[in-house]
């Protein structure tokens, strides 16, 4: 009896992830990735000649179990992540470490020790935490925005522009005002109501491409997958036996495919089957937020105080939000990532306008001269996430039709749209196939 095979349409984290799994259960897939880089939109890019720098900077958690569990699976080493102390660090305002302790200990001992704020924000801080721990974590109200939340339990505006409204645009990439209080409160769970160990931040020591994406086509190859680079799948046709897939040098029909594009791709496969209406318009209706990426490199002897430092941001302070100092993390000294969440005042900026925009805001914020950048790129994703707005509607693995499944960060999840949401989608897909045909892991 042949193998079942799995056709796999998109080399991101999810379709990667899902790969993996089958591959861990002697299924043979076939990844098919339209670029020539894996990644998806977590991935690195090549500029300039000798740049490589990442489309956007991504940070992982303790917490991504999932995510972790797969880098060790296909051999990643510990130290290309650099495991820091959930560490908010706002220059001349605010120094906010977790400590090595239980919870709820680890940030209380933090808010004792934090430096930049008064003890009616520390108190607001807790009180915000227990109210969140009484209910469970989760909220009555489905449509509550992460702003509402914030006036519900009488945070202080120093907490919510230094803490509460960064973080927020951090990891839901939407503004607080249209935010989901509901998926914010899954990540504060997770982060600072969890142990010091699930609240580490967990920073990539090198590229997003080689974190994972590299070491799963690997442990895919050797496992008799396939994975082809630069080959464009244009629609998905219903035939006898399954699947045929347009661009597919192949002749024979796949059992089963998954569609692990990001939404905007996977609505045009969808549609092209048919069967898929309703979903496609569920799809379809999902709205974006983008990141962007401004790079400075500005030389040996720069460096941040922190591997990532928070901003103050807005009209008046700057466009960026945050700072990794990829110089701290393995990567070129003097090389600084500027992160730009979400819609902005930012995107009527030229590129060279926001560069020094940006620029502009670190000597200001850092209070020092910096020097002129050796080397500058922006790098704009315009749909980075979709926006994570109340009641907004995520759906699941299973599309109506028999053996055509999705995976992707924008499936339904407790989380917003991160590597961790992605990585889960994959496990879950490989898994139900696996339920299907009869396979145990």
């Amino acid at each position: 009896m042949s193998v079942p095979v799995v056709a796999i349409i998109g080399a991101g984290y999810a379709g990667l992830a899902c790969g993996v799994e089958l591959a861990r259960a002697g299924v043979h897939v076939t990844v098919f990735e339209r670029s020539h880089t894996m990644g998806g939109r977590a991935r690195v890019v090549h500029k300039d000649h000798h740049w490589r720098v990442d489309n956007g900077q991504h940070i992982l958690i303790g917490a991504y179990s999932e995510l972790t569990r797969l880098l060790r699976l296909t051999g990643v080493s510990p130290k290309q992540l650099a495991h820091l102390p959930l560490t908010l660090h706002v220059p001349g305002r605010l120094h906010l470490k977790a400590a090595s302790l239980p919870a709820p200990f680890h940030l209380a001992v933090g808010l004792l020790r934090a430096q930049g704020l008064h003890w009616a924000d520390r108190l607001a801080m807790l009180r915000l935490m227990r109210w969140l721990k009484r209910r469970g974590f989760r909220l009555a109200d489905p449509g509550m925005t992460v702003d509402a939340l914030l006036a519900e339990t009488r945070q202080t505006p120093t907490l919510c522009q230094l803490i509460w409204e960064p973080l927020c645009v951090a990891a839901l990439n939407t503004p607080a005002a249209a935010a989901s209080a509901q998926v914010f409160a899954n990540v504060l769970r997770d982060s600072l109501g969890a142990g010091a160990a699930a609240s580490e931040l967990l920073l990539p020591r090198t590229d997003l491409s080689e974190l994972f994406p590299v070491p799963a086509a690997r442990y895919i190859g050797v496992r008799r997958g396939r994975l082809r680079t630069g080959n464009a799948i244009e629609a998905v046709e219903r035939v006898a036996g399954g699947y045929r897939l347009d661009g597919d040098p192949g002749s024979h029909p796949w059992p089963h495919v998954v569609v692990a594009t990001a939404p905007y791709h996977a609505g045009a496969l969808l549609a092209s089957v048919g069967g898929c209406e309703r979903l496609v318009a569920q799809i379809d209706a999902l709205e974006h937020e983008p990141i962007v990426s401004v790079y400075l490199a500005l030389g040996r002897g720069q460096q941040l105080p922190e591997p990532m430092i928070g901003l103050a941001s807005g009209s008046t302070a700057g466009p960026a939000q945050w700072v990794f100092d990829r110089g701290q993390l393995g990567g070129p000294e003097g090389l600084f990532s500027c992160v730009i969440s979400a819609h902005g005042p930012h995107e009527a900026l030229a590129r060279d306008e926001l560069v020094l925009a940006v620029h502009a805001q670190l000597e200001r914020q850092l209070g020092r001269r910096l020097p002129a950048p050796e080397w500058s790129q922006v790098i704009v994703e315009k749909r980075a996430t979709f926006a994570c707005r109340p009641g907004v509607f995520r759906p699941g693995i299973r599309t109506p039709l028999p053996g055509l499944w999705l995976a992707g960060d924008y499936l339904d999840s407790d989380y917003p749209a991160t590597l961790e949401s992605a990585v889960r989608s994959g496990v879950a897909c490989a898994t139900a196939i696996l339920a299907e045909i009869g396979h145990k892991a």
